[in-house]
């Protein structure tokens, strides 16, 4: 889905998301849910790719928490009629790719990108990365 011009939205960063989530700090928790209480579905909060990413690499990162937690908190966002995600068809292949393990949430969004864009293969060096549908490896050839 992509963002009407007509409705007026307000995006979601990346904190707002995580004291949503994580309730660790009890004023920004409270502003964050009251906020996130207004959205409806004719006027729904955005959520970017970018934030994803960043969501999920804090839960893993600062939060340790693990995929199964992670997963479970993408799909309520991707399920909230009140958001608009954005490419959320292919945020939600990610999140189930994401959670059977092997690369990153990252890397699964970049390979889906990648084949949403008509890209023959999108190249990394990262060799886990590159057993993910749509992606290669790029052999580093070094004449040292």
């Amino acid at each position: 889905m992509t963002p009407q011009t007509s409705v007026q939205m307000i995006g979601l960063d990346t904190n707002v998301l995580v004291r949503f989530l994580v309730q660790d700090d009890v004023a920004q928790a409270k502003a964050a849910q009251d906020l996130i209480a207004t959205f409806t579905e004719a006027e729904p909060g955005f959520i970017c790719r970018e934030v994803l990413v960043e969501l999920v690499w804090v839960l893993e990162r600062a939060y340790a928490l693990p995929r199964k937690d992670i997963a479970l908190a993408l799909d309520g966002l991707l399920e909230a009629r009140e958001l608009l995600i954005e490419a959320a068809d292919r945020a939600a292949i990610a999140v189930d790719r994401y959670r059977k393990g092997g690369p990153g949430f990252a890397d699964q969004l970049i390979a889906l990108a990648g084949q949403g864009a008509g890209c023959q293969a999108t190249v990394t060096f990262d060799r886990k990365a590159a057993g993910l549908p749509g992606m290669a490896l790029l052999d580093a050839v070094s004449d040292h």
